[in-house]
Parts: C-alpha cells; structure tokens; sequence
C-alpha cells in the first residue's frame, strides 16, 4: 500500500514526492537575520566537530542551508534599501542616491 505523495520507484521501494510533504523548514522565514546567522553559525560548529551521527548531519546540513538562503534574501533586501548622501560642488548635501548604482 503506497503513502499519499509516494513516487513509485523499481522493487516497490516508494520515495516520497517533496512536494507532498510539509516544508520542516518553514520556520526559517520568519527569522530575524541575527537569530538565523546565531543558529547557521551553530549548525557550521557541529557539523566541523564531527561529532554528529550522519543521518542527524543531513538534517542540520539541510536547515543551515535554508537559513544561508534566508540570510542571502535579507541581506539583499538591505543592500537596496541602502543609500548614499548625494553632495552638491559646495559639499552641501543635495539628496540621495543609490549605494552602487546600477551598470
């Protein structure tokens, strides 16, 4: 008897289809960029230990690779709302301008 979301596969040996399954890193999103970098920075120390089962080390390795993702968005996200002072001949502020403009 298959699962729902199950794929067949040769010997009738299913694999679940991602996609049926919930996302076990959903979580991640709604993190705030020091909290994701604090438990990325945790999941890298274990992981350079070496003391972690393999089966434990796929799952660590699977959410630090979310959390990088999601510290990638937020970063980017920061990097374009970031702007320079604009100075006029007179030194003078006259407005704003992108960080690093575009081309």
């Amino acid at each position: 008897m298959s699962r729902p979301g199950a794929l067949p596969i040769s010997h009738g040996v299913t694999e679940t289809d991602p996609a049926a399954e919930p996302d076990p890193h959903a979580d991640v999103a709604g993190l705030p960029f020091e909290r994701a970098m604090a438990e990325l920075e945790d999941i890298v120390r274990q992981l350079e230990a070496g003391r972690v089962p393999l089966e434990e080390s796929i799952v660590i390795y699977e959410r630090g690779e979310a959390l990088k993702r999601h510290c990638d968005a937020l970063l980017r996200r920061a990097e374009a709302r970031i702007e320079r002072i604009t100075l006029g001949p007179d030194g003078r502020p006259t407005g704003t301008a992108p960080l690093d403009p575009p081309g």
